[in-house]
């Protein structure tokens, strides 16, 4: 399918693509940016766990034309849960976003945003040691042989946030745009509890820590405080990248492939 073709079809579907267990999946195309440029439909997908996908979905799924699946989860949660199918035949890639577990807590509603955006700033700053996930997963998504190209962690809102929040940002898409994206997985997220209900009548009544995330847990607040924050300690998202060993060359490589 050529990029116009396929651009003209997806303006007239939804953003979200529909799966039976998966939720949060959704196309980052369409998005104005301030290069006076758009990005492209039907290039890079976001999502939460695909090894959720049914044999129901192989179909819808192949659809896409995906060819490479990022997997952004930590090796317990893959050795856990699995991986998607591999009889899709998909190139699976798999890169350790963030290897910490997040801190015990309890919190308000009111104070997501903040421990939201904290828990975001560890994983940007985890970006510039180690193996260096975030420069990795950019350099998979600018790959024009990678494309269409799917990430995920399992709930597509934190790790696969902060991952669409930089690769937006660095097209040139508004943080109220970005801002509006991240919003969408409170949705999904609704989604994912009535489906996980209806598979068991067991599930606990939920406690003041759960209730919190129930009712903000995506706030826009969080993912604007997140890009503000980095741009303060960085000077720049782009400056951000380049430390983590992203070069210009890659930078015009990831616009090229992704803005039309």
């Amino acid at each position: 399918m050529t990029d116009a073709i396929r651009s003209e079809t997806m303006t007239i579907v939804e953003r979200v693509v529909p799966f039976s267990a998966v939720f949060n999946f959704r196309d980052l195309g369409g998005y104005p940016t301030s290069y006076g440029r758009t990005v492209r439909w039907g290039r890079v997908y976001r999502s939460d766990g695909l090894h959720r996908l049914t044999e129901d979905d192989f179909e819808a799924f192949a659809a896409l034309g995906v060819q490479t699946v990022l997997d952004l989860r930590r090796p317990d949660e893959l050795d856990a849960d699995g991986r998607v199918a591999e009889s899709l035949g998909l190139d699976f890639h798999h890169v350790n976003f963030h290897a910490d577990m997040w801190p015990q807590h309890t919190l308000a509603p009111d104070e997501m945003p903040r421990y939201l955006a904290d828990r975001y700033a560890d994983m940007a700053e985890g970006g510039l040691t180690g193996k260096n996930a975030v420069a990795t997963s950019l350099r998979l998504i600018a790959d024009s042989d990678a494309a269409p190209l799917v990430f995920h962690c399992a709930a597509g809102k934190d790790r696969t946030g902060v991952l669409a929040a930089l690769t937006l940002s660095l097209l040139g898409v508004d943080d109220e745009d970005i801002a509006a994206d991240y919003a969408l997985s409170q949705e999904s997220e609704r989604r994912f509890r009535e489906w996980r209900r209806g598979l068991s009548s067991d599930q606990p009544e939920e406690d003041g820590h759960a209730a919190a995330w129930v009712l903000n847990p995506c706030p826009r607040e969080a993912i604007q405080l997140f890009l503000t924050e980095l741009r303060e300690r960085h000077g720049s998202v782009e400056a951000y990248v380049r430390r983590t060993g992203l070069t210009d060359a890659e930078l015009v490589t990831l616009r090229e492939q992704l803005l039309s």
